[in-house]
């Protein structure tokens, strides 16, 4: 399999993906330059994270009118596999690849914490290989995590079983303390209705290997690969 890790100026995480799907699970991993117009064949495509374009005018706003997001958005459109991690989720709402919005964290500071995540779903390709309802921990870095959308758009949400990963506490409970930024719902990541486009704020590939002390975050890649 030949995944594409697209970046961007301000990409910060894209070699931490190259190195868990090239090392760990020894697949092809290209890199796709933001200016590019061709995405090389791959099968599939991940917006690592960091502050593409220095998050100017808003998060992912700018990354939005890149030329190589007019051929991830076709191939999305087509059900090709991709995945947005922290500030790449951003950019996948700003492309309107996922509905809703990353706004300001509820405290208005910037949050580097290890929080659990409850997966609420199996049907998504970046969410197969766990149970529902497992907890895991996986960190998360970010300004901007504090996710919205509009009351219906909530409820189709929840509906149609499109949230991925929800923030919960350490048996599982989603509660008011154990949100990080004040996201509707405790909501960590979606999926689009297909399920071929995944969200997620927390990042997978830093707890991926068993030196960083913790696999939590292989299976999002090892799904794919399923």
């Amino acid at each position: 399999m030949k995944i594409g890790i697209v970046v961007f100026p301000g990409s910060n995480c894209d070699y931490d993906c190259y190195y868990v799907l090239s090392q760990i699970l020894k697949v092809e991993a290209v890199f796709l330059w933001h200016k590019d117009h061709d995405l090389q064949g791959v099968q599939a495509v991940v917006l690592p994270g960091g502050f593409s374009y220095g998050d100017y005018l808003r998060c992912g706003a700018i990354a939005n009118f890149s030329p190589i997001m007019a051929e991830v958005r076709r191939f999305a459109q087509q059900g090709g596999p991709v995945l947005g991690i922290c500030n790449g989720f951003q950019i996948l709402t700003e492309s309107k690849l996922l509905p809703g919005v990353l706004m300001r964290n509820k405290s208005l500071k910037f949050i580097c914490d290890t929080p659990h995540l409850r997966v609420e779903t199996k049907h998504s390709q970046f969410s197969k290989s766990y149970q529902v309802g497992q907890v895991l921990q996986i960190p998360i870095a970010h300004m901007e995590g504090n996710y919205f959308i509009e009351a219906e758009g909530l409820k189709r949400l929840e509906d149609n079983g499109q949230v991925v990963f929800r923030y919960v506490n350490a048996t599982g409970e989603a509660t008011a303390e154990s949100n990080p930024n004040g996201a509707l719902n405790n909501i960590a990541g979606i999926k689009n209705e297909q399920g071929n486009v995944v969200g997620m704020m927390p990042h997978p590939e830093r707890v991926s290997e068993g030196i960083l002390g913790s696999v939590d975050g292989i299976k999002v890649f090892e799904s794919l690969l399923s």
